[in-house]
């Protein structure tokens, strides 16, 4: 439906209740372009029963998590010179979980990853997880051993308290700036606080981290939240919040048990 209401073809959309991964409904599908918003974080992906599907060519995403296994499953599907761009939870840039960072770590290694947007917060109504925008490159003929990183955080225009969106201007200063820096245009330049050409020697040395932040030049602490590193702190605060909880309630009635005693005596 989203895409007939915008008078693009959808005669391809294959539904299946199992889902891409257990059931792909394009096996032999090479495309010249990618274009996807998948679930972010997804723990239920059956990733469990696919450690040894062919389309992990970088490494096997954990079963508890999917962003990578969707990464991977965009690439397989990429023609030898095809292009994916995608929205993922930002947290996906510098995750340090192993199997997610041997992956990102091979990706970048292989010179596929082309440029990485920084969004700002509140552009989707169904989560408030920071997002970023990334842009692969199967082959890459221009700009071979770079990526682009882009800070557009910071962009957007509120039009209620839950919503942001990027204005035609900003969606074209972002644009205009990825095309010319594809196409090596003399005319793009690395602008402090927004972009950067950085080399994979660059990225490597900073431990293969993809915030556009520690590449623009912003302050580390404004990019380095990690959604899913801060709710499992917080979450594991929560319970033992819980437990001591517990505790003292049961110390409490165990108090009050003996001042009953003590009164009838």
């Amino acid at each position: 439906m989203n895409l007939a209401i915008r008078g693009i073809d959808s005669s391809q959309v294959k539904w299946n209740p199992e889902g891409s991964f257990l059931n792909d409904a394009h096996k032999d599908l090479k495309a010249d372009f990618v274009i996807a918003n998948p679930p972010f974080n997804d723990s239920d992906w059956s990733g469990e029963l696919l450690r040894k599907d062919v389309r992990w060519k970088y490494g096997v995403s954990p079963a508890g998590n999917a962003n990578y296994a969707w990464i991977q499953h965009f690439i397989f599907h990429l023609a030898p010179h095809g292009k994916a761009g995608f929205v993922l939870a930002k947290g996906a840039l510098t995750t340090k979980q192993t199997a997610e960072y041997e992956i990102r770590k091979n990706m970048i290694e292989d010179d596929i990853v082309d440029c990485i947007v920084n969004l700002p917060s509140k552009l989707f109504l169904n989560t408030q997880i920071p997002a970023s925008l990334w842009l692969l490159r199967k082959s890459k003929t221009t700009r071979k051993g770079q990526i682009l990183f882009i800070d557009a955080r910071d962009m957007g225009q509120l039009i209620n308290r839950r919503q942001r969106i990027l204005t035609p201007e900003e969606i074209r200063k972002i644009a205009d700036t990825y095309h010319k820096w594809q196409r090596e245009d003399e005319s793009y330049e690395d602008i402090k606080g927004f972009c950067k050409s950085a080399s994979i020697e660059e990225v490597r040395e900073l431990d293969y981290v993809l915030t556009p932040g520690r590449y623009v030049g912003l302050p580390e602490e404004e990019d380095d939240f990690d959604f899913e590193e801060k709710f499992t702190k917080l979450k594991a605060e929560f319970l033992e919040q819980l437990k001591e909880e517990e505790r003292l309630n049961k110390l409490i009635l165990e108090n009050l048990e003996k001042i009953e005693m003590n009164g009838e005596k």
